[in-house]
């Protein structure tokens, strides 16, 4: 078992099964605009970054200007998705119940997806009580993952260094994040054996969440 001073979760495709859902609408709404993408382009285009961080390739698909309005409408459409039809991914709720107990309270919610998202996700996944105000966004700084922005700054916030934080994610995107903060990654992967890491130097690769419970020494 290990020992680490903070667990610091990715939330999409980490916490919660959304990113199927959010592509969805995406992708409908880009169809809509001229750019006719498949299930898998989308994913490659999408899973892990921040729409606005591909505006230059959004608006050289689809010939428009990515503009504030249509992204109150994607907002709006996804959000309305994620309450009909938001799951849990399964064993998160006891993984994060486990980092919990690990680490006397010190976990937080690192995401490049926008804070009222992830904090209306994790509220719907029963994990607020764990999490509290803990919830940091790549938004709401300068840069979003792949750079090691919202991890420094969920580990400054805890108060741990970020050499002895371990990071839980599921891109390669994200994973680049964590590793560039200084954190330990474990990457999560539940349909393969890894390849979406394409040779970062993860630590450990789980297929299920409850390996994190596993892996964890008990708070003595």
């Amino acid at each position: 078992m290990e020992r680490f001073d903070a667990v610091l979760f990715d939330c999409d495709g980490v916490l919660v099964d959304s990113e199927p859902i959010t592509n969805g609408v995406l992708r409908q709404m880009l169809n809509e605009a001229g750019w006719a993408l498949t299930p898998a382009e989308c994913e490659h285009h999408f899973i892990g970054r921040a729409v606005r961080d591909q505006r230059a390739l959004i608006e050289a698909e689809t010939g428009k200007p990515l503009t504030e309005e249509w992204m109150r409408a994607f907002y709006a459409r996804r959000n309305e998705r994620l309450v009909a039809e938001l799951q849990a991914v399964a064993g998160a709720l006891d993984a994060v119940i486990a980092a919990h107990g690990h680490t006397a309270g010190r976990i937080a919610c690192a995401s490049g997806a926008d804070r009222p998202k992830v904090v209306m996700q994790i509220g719907m996944a029963g994990m607020a009580p764990y999490f509290g105000e803990r919830i940091f966004s790549g938004h709401d700084l300068p840069r979003s993952k792949p750079h090691p922005d919202v991890y420094l700054a969920a580990a400054a916030h805890l108060g741990v260094d970020p050499a002895r934080c371990l990071v839980i994610e599921d891109t390669a995107t994200g994973a680049q994040a964590g590793l560039a903060a200084g954190a330990t990654v474990w990457g999560y992967c539940p349909h393969g054996d890894g390849r979406a890491f394409g040779g970062l130097p993860v630590a450990r690769v789980m297929q299920h969440m409850g390996e994190l419970v596993q892996h964890l020494a008990p708070l003595r």
